[in-house]
């Protein structure tokens, strides 16, 4: 009977811990159908905008415009990198994965400067926060309090707190590390350069000839780049933000298939456990009453 009350017990904490895991996979899913709709607008938006930032830097590289947002000669020699995490867990290795990029281009990338200690983070995101403080890294800031309210106002501060950082000459390079959302079960773990800004090698001059940039060019370099920039980091926000939505609801989904199967089994050991005391109970009667009449 002790081991029929051990695996009611059992079966009855389970069939619980499947209506939770339930619950977490339709909020996520909700939450991810919202998060979804808001990245998929922003998308051509932001692509359009890097096409013309492309432009207007094919525009600047033989022109005697500074562009102070491309690259330039090493100061500091200090690297900062942002790791976008989330606040909350039970999202699979959402987390992990974004943490064990950022060691892995520590150690391939970076290794002078971390050795030298002038490899520091931005953190947006308790969970990251942790794993970075368990691994003893620099963490600079913590920005985890973005998610309670992602918003472009929000974000742009932080945006332009990583701008002035690299235009005072603190920081030599600044790199995002986060989760691209793809679809609800996969995100593709990305590192981009936020500064300074790169043109890729497909770019052409003749592309830059399409846009004619008025009032200049020194205007548009104060105004154009610093706003894609913001841009480019809403949207890297955005990406993090649906594919942790996703990642959860995918492994609430699991949980729960797991919990069903879980509770199948645990039934038909609960059942046949019974029928054995059952039969041990009849195998009693039975051998008493042959022994009264005997």
């Amino acid at each position: 009977m002790a081991n029929l009350k051990a695996i009611r017990v059992r079966l009855s904490s389970v069939k619980s811990t499947r209506q939770i895991t339930s619950a977490m996979k339709m909020v996520a899913a909700a939450k991810l159908r919202r998060s979804q709709d808001a990245i998929v607008q922003l998308r051509p938006f932001a692509a359009k905008l890097e096409e013309i930032l492309t432009g207007l830097n094919n525009a600047l590289r033989d022109a005697e415009t500074e562009n102070i947002y491309a690259a330039r000669k090493q100061t500091s020699g200090k690297v900062l990198i942002v790791i976008v995490t989330s606040n909350k867990g039970l999202c699979g290795a959402f987390n992990a994965n974004v943490v064990r990029e950022a060691r892995r281009i520590m150690a391939e990338k970076y290794p002078e400067q971390a050795k030298r200690g002038d490899l520091w983070f931005v953190t947006v995101g308790k969970k990251g926060n942790d794993l970075l403080k368990r691994l003893k890294c620099n963490i600079l800031e913590e920005h985890s309090d973005l998610w309670s309210d992602l918003t472009y106002e929000n974000t742009a501060i932080l945006a332009d707190r990583l701008i002035t950082l690299y235009l005072s000459k603190e920081y030599d390079t600044i790199e995002i590390v986060y989760n691209q959302f793809k679809n609800a079960a996969v995100q593709k773990l990305t590192a981009e350069q936020f500064l300074p800004v790169t043109v890729t090698e497909n770019d052409t001059d003749n592309e830059s000839a399409d846009y004619i940039y008025e009032p200049d060019q020194v205007s548009i370099v104060r105004e154009l780049i610093p706003k894609s920039l913001r841009i480019q980091f809403y949207k890297a926000l955005l990406d993090s933000f649906a594919a942790e939505h996703g990642a959860r609801m995918t492994a609430m989904h699991q949980a729960t298939d797991n919990a069903t199967e879980l509770i199948r089994d645990l039934t038909l050991q609960y059942n046949k456990a019974r029928q054995a005391a059952i039969t041990n109970q009849l195998l009693e009667v039975v051998s008493g009453a042959e022994a009264l009449n005997g």
